[in-house]
């Protein structure tokens, strides 16, 4: 890969070897940055503060992937379906993988720094039926994006129920569950609404808070416990508590706790119209995203899986979060709140992370009018230029995806499973049409060069496999209650998108709605009016249509 600009040339570049004409402007108007020009050659008009550093766009995709929040919320899954050697070495194998699909996206991210991100892509990158891959790419990113939230919240409402269990004897039950569940979602509500410089500043907190918080769980649990796990315990014991028979099955849904955790870093792309540095920034904070958090996750589950002394005690605990009772195993009740107050404050902060990407996306596709009711959800509130209706939509949205929790026992577990299916064929389709597009794509200032290729390939080759994986049955044997509705959830939101678009759509959605890039210097500072940006696009709309190739 590499930071420097691609010897292929945009086609609003100069020819090698000539000097860019400098540009002038008439007297009255404002310079535009590099990064609002870029945003206008792809169609569309600085609308949302552009206040975020590289740093900060990098700090919402990891704080999104939070090992403390993934690793720890499905760490219980992990014990029964494969155990401590497939807690430990399906890291690593899935981390690699995950590491191609991040390295493939952040290519295309580089070329189109837009807040539409995946779906904008699927639109530009393909050959014909831009339109329709388009539709479909959002919708799957949709779905993935609100059951992130929903899982990241109820993670983090899991391991709240188990302090105040340990704190005021309080009952971990679903109903309380969802009570807190609810309450988290409204505060990441509230505090998204604020404005994107306290999301910023939060998340850059964020950032220290996991790097700190897993140093701190990890060296308390090797320093402090008198005894811990043997080697070959951690690194080679297989543990099958779903009731198949199949471990080879058994260990590959077990990969779940990790894919789930690596998700939610096209977070980066989808924060570009506010980051500065935008086509550098955003496929940086992709990649770093992925990098670091593999490395530190890594850190924390040996750490965690080192200090198991009751295995059966802590998959049964009262608290109903495994790693609490490991924590109260190894270094006592007190310093178990602790570890426990920090976990939850990783989680809380990814919640958030979470929230603002998924409102962002939710801003872009009904900026184009993709969703229902677009005109209401791609407003932007005037004092904080943040997408506050989307905001509700993004937490309203996992509230109902986390509410059969209340009568499902593995509901989840199946809504994990949804958010990583969702996502990954959102993040999988534009790398896929990039594949078919071969030297007619033009890279941005990051790319791969002649490695995009074998990394795209094997990025579509992973995707396809968790794909079908995530959808199959988790627990045997299968009833009512241990049914995995995944396939459920997944075919009603696709169902939805496709009857829409063969009876509506497909007359009148062509993709992005881009604007035409001002000439008249007189125009050229003047942004579309909110009678053109209220509009959403539908069979009478004029909206200039997206080329695709």
């Amino acid at each position: 890969m590499t930071d420097a600009r691609s010897p292929e040339t945009r086609a609003d570049e100069p020819p090698a070897g000539e000097q860019p004409s400098p540009t002038v402007f008439p007297e009255g108007t404002t310079p535009v940055s590099d990064d609002e020009q870029r945003l206008r050659e792809l169609g569309y008009t600085q609308e949302l503060a552009r206040s975020m550093s590289g740093f900060s766009n990098f700090a919402v995709s990891f704080s999104i992937v939070s090992i403390l929040s993934g690793c720890l919320t499905l760490y219980g899954t992990g014990m029964k379906t494969g155990g401590p050697a497939l807690i430990v070495w399906g890291w690593p194998v899935v981390g690699l993988f995950t590491l191609c699909v991040g390295l493939a996206m952040a290519e295309i991210c580089s070329s189109y720094p837009t807040a539409g991100g995946l779906y904008y892509w699927a639109a530009k990158l393909s050959r014909s039926r831009g339109a329709a891959w388009s539709w479909f790419t959002g919708w799957f990113n949709f779905l993935g994006q609100v059951a992130v939230t929903a899982g990241v919240d109820f993670g983090a409402a899991f391991f709240t129920n188990a302090f105040l269990t340990l704190r005021f004897g309080i009952e971990a039950g679903p109903v309380h569950t969802i009570e807190i569940f609810a309450v988290i979602l409204l505060l990441h509500g509230l505090l998204n609404t604020r404005g994107v410089r306290l999301v910023a500043l939060l998340n850059s907190v964020s950032v220290w808070w996991h790097l700190v918080g897993v140093a701190v769980i990890v060296g308390a649990l090797a320093v402090l416990p008198d005894q811990h796990a043997p080697a070959s315990f951690v690194l080679t014991e297989f543990v099958n508590g779903t009731g198949f028979r199949n471990q080879f099955y058994v260990a590959m849904i077990g990969l779940l706790m990790a894919q789930y955790t690596l998700t939610g870093y096209d977070a980066s792309a989808h924060m570009t119209e506010e980051t500065r540095d935008a086509a550098r920034s955003g496929p940086r904070g992709i990649v770093n995203a992925i990098t670091v958090s593999l490395a530190a996750g890594w850190v924390l589950l040996l750490g965690i899986t080192f200090a198991i002394r009751d295995y059966d005690g802590a998959l049964n605990s009262d608290t109903g979060v495994p790693p609490a009772q490991i924590f109260i195993d190894a270094i006592g009740s007190g310093g178990a709140q602790f570890l426990l107050l920090i976990v939850i404050g990783a989680q809380f902060f990814c919640g958030m992370a979470s929230v603002t990407a998924n409102s962002r996306m939710i801003y872009a596709f009904s900026r184009d009018g993709a969703l229902p009711g677009s005109r209401l959800w791609h407003r932007i509130d005037p004092r904080t230029q943040t997408p506050t209706n989307a905001v509700w939509l993004a937490t309203g949205g996992a509230l109902l995806l986390g509410l059969p929790a209340l009568w499902n026992t593995t509901a989840y577990t199946a809504v994990t499973s949804i958010s990583v299916i969702g996502l990954y064929i959102s993040y999988v389709i534009p790398v896929y049409l990039r594949l078919r597009q071969g030297e007619d794509f033009t890279p941005g200032p990051w790319h791969l060069g002649r490695w995009s290729r074998p990394i795209g390939i094997l990025a579509v080759g992973w995707t396809a496999v968790i794909t079908v994986l995530f959808m199959l049955p988790t627990a045997s044997p299968i009833t009512a209650e241990s049914f995995n509705y995944t396939p459920v959830a997944v075919a009603v939101v696709v169902g939805f998108a496709g009857v829409w678009w063969l009876v509506s759509a497909r007359h009148w959605f062509t993709g992005p709605q881009v604007h035409p890039l001002p000439t008249d210097p007189d125009t050229r500072d003047t942004p579309p009016g909110p009678a053109a940006r209220d509009t959403p696009p539908g069979p009478d709309a004029h909206d200039t249509e997206l080329e695709v190739r």
